[in-house]
């Protein structure tokens, strides 16, 4: 349990309320998976909007998990909206894919969800 994200800061803002902390994984694992596959076929195509409004969405969740990967989603997300063109994101955006991946299935696991 809570080895690819932490809980003590949201444990702390829920004052431990369990009910409120499934809750918050199960909203975690319906919109940051689709969030990531959204990001990846962005990137992909090149889709620097797409990228950037993606990415600014997840960094509050990912970093209220510390799923240990925030600032690589900042340079995702700066890499879409300063659309730079000249740059090579794939493994920022393979350790954030990466990270949510093992996030959602320990989450999954550890809170006995899907």
């Amino acid at each position: 349990m809570e080895i690819h994200y932490k809980l003590h800061r949201l444990k702390e803002l829920a004052d431990n309320d369990q009910e409120f902390l499934l809750a918050l994984a199960s909203t975690f694992i319906e919109e940051v998976p689709e969030d990531a596959r959204v990001l990846k076929i962005a990137v992909a195509e090149k889709n620097y909007l797409q990228t950037y409004q993606t990415a600014h969405k997840m960094k509050p969740t990912v970093d209220m998990f510390e799923l240990g990967i925030l600032d690589d989603l900042i340079e995702v997300q700066d890499w879409g909206k300063l659309e730079q063109t000249e740059k090579d994101i794939t493994d920022k955006l393979n350790k954030v894919l990466a990270a949510v991946e093992r996030a959602t299935n320990e989450l999954i696991e550890d809170f006995n969800l899907e």
